[in-house]
């Protein structure tokens, strides 16, 4: 069904026909990137399972400095042999674009291994691969709790050499990633004493056997977290920011965008200006509904009367008891929505919405977690993250009031319907030669869906004014983000200039705002993704409406978008025509 609608766009937009008979060349490149990702795989496991490959589901990741050396001489290696392809148009169809994926991405993992050296500063890394890693066996019902049980117990004994090999790598992290680190461990903890349980009771025969396991890996872990706290603490005074020469390479790789880091932070600054302008517009007519008795003077504050009318609809908000319920409702009400709006072709795919797993808080309020692209089958896990228990009752409500029940529709759009979960659902049903696309699947792309259906729905009306006064903080937000990324980690801004940034020029609550700060500092060049992709995706409507005319059919048109996997929306404008 998906190659039909491909086909009746293919005509509209005139998008070109590869030849698709394979040549020698395509031969070798394939067998080349077979064979690179393989032991992509083989050396990072935990993510294999992730993607859906379980061949190595007992194993971890070695961080010991002769494995990283052996994986950069590897990269390096590879490197050199795709010079071959250097001419991509001698290969056929998906091939011609995936060369090329590879190529950027085999670069990216040289400049990690020799520039950036995440295992020897970021503490986070070691978490998230010890903790993910089990619960990737517990939490996706891929096979028999009887298979996938014996595989939980090796990962649980490899461990331990993770948390040494740890010890060992880190030197002078930056304070906010040892402070998250020492945060998310206990939720590390809590999966392994409780949050095995759903698993180990489908095969309540192995619960006896495996308790030793679960306590003596609990008790690493909290050994750990005490080193932590005692140890890596007080010597942890590396600097958050990256730098400008290590951000400006960064950048490039994870936007893979033929925009540079000054063309993105004048677009930010414009788009800053436009978007004030924008829901001023929206709030005016809210504001005077609101506010019936109001000094007409006010009108004018453009600023006023956006806050005024933001802090009106923020009295509707959600709270630690029912914020995932509310979330679960939405899920339905947008999918409804844009299934009688004819927007894009809806997966028949299972979505739950969950609380958040605490291993996972600490960066982000939600978040979308699709199965892999190898996974047969899976849910789809719209996670939402409750607030941290030692906030105080004022900041859970200034939370709150950020994500009250009107932007819980918005994030709801992004991370769900039509966003994450209807663009991954089709991604996943896309097929090329090799697995490049599916390894390497563009942040930029994904996170640039995600704030283009959010215009998208409010373009169609989902929601009415209130719900466009939140898509258009949220895209406040995304400019924001833009800015902060690149002016914390490639010059010097400070906590105070990044809260007035994000609370006077962006509206947000004090909450959010105080989160963020701690998010950028923890993620350098990820929060320029949204904005650069929304960017790209929309200059990209805008060529497939200039070229299709009056026969632009924006159902069509999203389809074609998101059946060629998460490429850069450099290669979806090539493969379009565009």
């Amino acid at each position: 069904m998906k190659k039909m609608i491909c086909l009746c766009f293919a005509v509209c937009l005139a998008i070109p026909v590869f030849n698709l008979q394979a040549t020698p060349q395509d031969d070798e490149f394939q067998k080349l990137a077979k064979e690179y990702v393989d032991g992509l795989l083989q050396a990072h496991p935990e993510y294999a399972t992730e993607l859906g490959d379980h061949r190595l589901d007992d194993k971890l990741t070695d961080y010991s400095p002769e494995a990283r050396a052996k994986q950069l001489a590897r990269a390096k290696q590879f490197r050199e042999q795709l010079k071959k392809f250097d001419d991509f148009t001698k290969l056929t169809g998906a091939n011609q674009v995936d060369v090329r994926i590879l190529r950027e991405n085999i670069d990216n993992e040289i400049f990690d291994f020799e520039e950036l050296k995440d295992a020897e500063w970021n503490p986070l890394v070691y978490n998230q691969s010890v903790a993910n890693a089990l619960y990737l066996l517990v939490a996706r019902d891929f096979a028999p709790a009887a298979q996938r049980i014996p595989n939980l117990r090796k990962r649980m004994e490899g461990i331990p050499k993770v948390i040494e090999q740890a010890k060992k790598n880190l030197q002078h992290p930056p304070r906010v990633y040892t402070e998250t680190a020492i945060e998310q461990i206990q939720g590390a903890v809590s999966l392994v004493r409780e949050g095995l349980a759903p698993l180990l009771e489908q095969a309540p025969q192995t619960k006896k056997e495996i308790a030793p396991v679960q306590e003596k890996t609990a008790k690493a872990l909290e050994e750990y977290k005490t080193w932590l706290e005692k140890d890596l603490l007080p010597r942890s005074d590396g600097d958050f920011r990256l730098g400008a020469d290590k951000f400006r390479k960064k950048l490039r790789f994870a936007l893979a965008s033929d925009l540079s880091m000054e063309e993105i932070m004048k677009r930010a600054q414009a788009d800053l200006q436009q978007t004030q302008a924008a829901i001023y517009e929206t709030a005016l007519p809210l504001y005077q509904q609101f506010f019936p008795n109001a000094d007409k003077t006010t009108l004018t504050d453009k600023k006023k009367v956006t806050t005024a009318v933001l802090d009106k609809l923020a009295e509707d908000r959600p709270d630690d008891n029912t914020i995932v319920g509310f979330a679960q409702k939405i899920v339905g009400e947008a999918t409804n929505f844009v299934k009688s709006h004819d927007l894009v072709t809806v997966p028949e795919k299972p979505l739950d919405v969950i609380v958040m797993p605490e291993f996972k808080r600490g960066q982000a309020i939600a978040y979308c977690d699709s199965p892999g692209p190898l996974e047969q089958n899976g849910k789809t896990f719209f996670a939402v993250a409750p607030t941290p228990n030692d906030w105080s009752a004022e900041r859970k409500k200034s939370f709150f009031r950020e994500y009250n029940n009107y932007m819980v529709r918005d994030l709801t759009v992004h991370e769900a319907m039509p966003g994450h979960y209807l663009q991954l659902a089709h991604a996943n049903q896309f097929h090329a030669p090799t697995l490049i696309r599916a390894i390497f699947q563009s942040g930029t792309f994904v996170e640039g869906w995600a704030v283009y259906t959010e215009q998208m729905m409010a373009e169609a009306g989902y929601g009415g004014p209130v719900v466009k006064m939140q898509q258009l903080k949220m895209r406040l937000r995304v400019i924001c983000n833009a800015i902060l990324d690149q002016s914390i980690h490639a010059g010097n801004m400070t906590e105070q200039q990044a809260l007035d940034l994000m609370m006077k020029e962006g509206f947000q609550q004090e909450g959010e705002a105080v989160a963020k700060w701690k998010r950028a500092r923890l993620s350098s060049a990820q929060l320029s993704t949204y904005f650069v992709g929304v960017t790209e995706h929309l200059d990209l409507r805008e060529k497939a409406k200039a070229k299709a005319g009056e026969s632009f059919d924006l159902k069509k048109y999203n389809d074609t978008v998101i059946s060629f996997g998460s490429p850069p929306v450099k290669y979806v404008r090539e493969l379009m025509g565009l």
